[in-house]
């Protein structure tokens, strides 16, 4: 059985992952209509991966005899300044993910609730995955700098690299 506070806590994560589908899916929206097909699809895939993080989050609340709370959401933005933008968001957003999930692992630990921290070792290792991908992500925008063609082959690549994301059910 899972204690209230953690419950309370695993919710919180809950609508955590359910915001950043939605704040995924509104930046590939985005891209999308301003031509950027392959970030759009690596967002929409992105997009894809954050609700699954949620529903995982919600099964295990369940079988652990809580109750997975589908939670409201605020509107994410609807319109970005440019990709280089999108992806510094994303970045900031992943790490303001891995402390959220760090302190859940924490209070964990200080409750013994060794069953969940185990559960969530899986987000742990996401996170430093996710964290990882955005920084590499910038990295190659910095190189690619105000270059049209380099932009070109950068979306294009993002659109490889997402349709190989499909095919291994990431």
């Amino acid at each position: 059985m899972i204690s209230k506070k953690i419950e309370a806590l695993l919710n919180q994560q809950v609508e955590l992952e359910a915001s950043s589908s939605q704040y995924y899916l509104a930046m590939a929206s985005w891209a999308e209509i301003k031509g950027y097909n392959g970030v759009s699809k690596f967002l929409y895939t992105h997009s894809d991966e954050e609700r699954t993080h949620m529903l995982k989050l919600i099964n295990f609340i369940n079988e652990r005899g809580g109750h997975g709370v589908v939670p409201a959401l605020k509107a994410p933005p609807a319109s970005f300044k440019g990709i280089q933008e999108i992806f510094e968001q994303i970045l900031k957003h992943e790490i303001h993910v891995s402390t959220e999930i760090n302190k859940l692992v924490e209070r964990c630990l200080s409750e013994k609730d060794y069953t969940t921290h185990n559960f969530l070792q899986w987000y742990v290792s996401e996170q430093i995955e996710e964290e990882a991908l955005a920084r590499n992500v910038l990295d190659k925008l910095n190189l690619i700098g105000n270059d049209k063609g380099g932009m070109y082959l950068f979306d294009r690549d993002l659109e490889t690299l997402s349709t190989q994301q499909d095919k291994k059910g990431k």
